[in-house]
């Protein structure tokens, strides 16, 4: 894939320094991404002298796949006619997740060159969270009365489909235009020419309405292995759909979003982002992790005198605290997934704590033994390694139970789990594992020495 990447990057030098037209074979035998991705790396002068040389229809099939840094350099470079030119061959939704990204006035502007009907259409979809059904749901869909014939019905989208998304899946609608059903194109064109839509139509269909999440959304999808789903108004009117090229896109931002916030990173900052943007992103959560880093310093200052007793104690203090984030953190990964795809809650799931303890215990016998195995090797003391026995065991209890319980308290609190659950495990796995690996070595202490 690098490989093709670099030779559109060639090509498309060759083209700049000639300064010829694309050839249009050559954009059907490159993929719009790919040639998004081959930009991306050019700089803006180069991007802006590429888009003077393609055809307005080709470069908007190539903006939609665009990352947002590329869509932001080509917009600056085009006046608002050749914006609005681009938009003529883009989808609404399309339109709309671009002008989020623009100042508001820049945006007003836009708007305002735009035709009426589909400025109308931008600004209604505007008014949705972009983070909701209604916020990533497109407006060009196919919908036809449940009383139409096939016949009628392949006459009309013969008419209709050039200008919708998808055309493999219909929705049908009553007199009252509430949505009532959908059909598959396969079903129409296979069935006798009289055949009432009513009567074709599956009238158990999943649908949202605009205000629901887009987490949820996707959880929808992937529960009833759907390609679209409608998006319907209060009063079961439809009023968009959302195809599963946008669900992919909603699962990666939202994996994306867990894993930045599970290590304390802005969902905002990028691997282009600037220096004073990667620390002005990431050293509140330092401090935070620095503040708890200290409670587990308290915990091991109360037991100094044990440890400068038994200076074997300094070597091993570490592998009961890592042991125990690192299980912490795997029932956290589990938990915290569970919970984004709505497969996990305290109230009906509470037996799995009991089974994340039996795990913690079963684990830390294995690892505990080995461990204390290999310091009694080490140290020559029988007393050293069942203290890190014990304590092992302990401690990767004590981390499956917290790194269940965390993420399911923040959640009830109406905090994001994903966004805080790592520095509370990793505090409390650190701070009970040297409270109880020096707490045990303190009561054995005369053994030690």
């Amino acid at each position: 894939m690098e490989k093709k990447i670099e030779n559109i990057k060639k090509d498309i030098n060759n083209y700049l320094s000639q300064s010829k037209n694309i050839q249009e074979e050559w954009i059907e035998d490159n993929h719009p991404i790919d040639i998004a991705e081959a930009l991306s790396e050019l700089e803006a002068s180069e991007i802006n002298n590429f888009t003077k040389l393609i055809e307005t229809e080709d470069l908007a099939d190539i903006f939609e796949e665009s990352e947002k840094e590329l869509q932001i350099d080509i917009l600056k470079c085009k006046s608002s006619q050749e914006i609005i030119e681009i938009f003529s061959h883009m989808a609404a939704d399309d339109i709309t997740d671009i002008l989020g990204l623009l100042p508001i006035q820049k945006r007003k502007k836009l708007l305002r060159h735009m035709k009426q009907d589909d400025a109308l259409v931008v600004k209604n979809l505007l008014g949705y969270d972009k983070e909701s059904a209604g916020g990533i749901m497109t407006t060009e869909y196919l919908l036809l009365n449940k009383n139409l014939t096939t016949t009628e019905a392949l006459k009309k989208l013969k008419n209709i489909a050039p200008d919708t998304e998808i055309i493999d899946t219909i929705f049908i609608s009553d007199d009252n235009k509430k949505l009532v059903g959908s059909v598959d194109l396969r079903d129409i064109l296979s069935s006798d020419d009289n055949k009432i839509l009513e009567e074709l139509m599956d009238d158990n269909i999943v649908k949202v309405t605009a205000d629901v999440d887009q987490e949820i959304v996707a959880q929808q999808v992937a529960k009833y292995d759907l390609t679209v789903i409608p998006v319907i108004n209060n009063s079961g009117i439809l009023i968009g759909i959302i195809t599963v090229d946008d669900i992919i896109d909603v699962i990666e931002a939202e994996n994306t979003e867990d894993l930045y916030k599970m290590h304390g990173v802005d969902e905002e900052e990028s691997s282009d982002a600037t220096l004073m943007q990667s620390v002005q992103s990431r050293l509140p959560w330092m401090f935070i992790n620095l503040a708890t880093a200290f409670l587990a310093t308290f915990t091991v200052a109360i037991f100094e005198d044990v440890i400068s007793q038994v200076v074997a104690l300094a070597a091993a203090m570490p592998i009961v605290a890592g042991m125990g984030g690192n299980a912490g953190t795997q029932t956290l990964s589990i938990v915290i997934r569970g919970i984004a795809l709505g497969e996990i809650d305290f109230k009906d799931n509470w037996k799995l704590l009991f089974k994340e303890a039996m795990v913690g215990i079963i684990n830390g016998t294995a690892t505990g033994l080995v461990t204390g195995l290999i310091l009694y090797l080490m140290y020559g003391n029988y007393y050293l390694g069942l203290i890190i026995f014990l304590a092992m065991i302990l401690n990767l209890l004590i981390a499956g139970m917290f790194g269940f319980l965390i993420p399911l308290s923040l959640q009830s609190l109406g905090i994001d789990p994903a966004l805080a659950s790592a520095i509370f495990v990793t505090t409390v796995t650190d701070v009970f594992g040297f409270f109880v690996f020096l707490g045990l070595a303190k009561t054995f202490l005369i053994y030690l020495i």
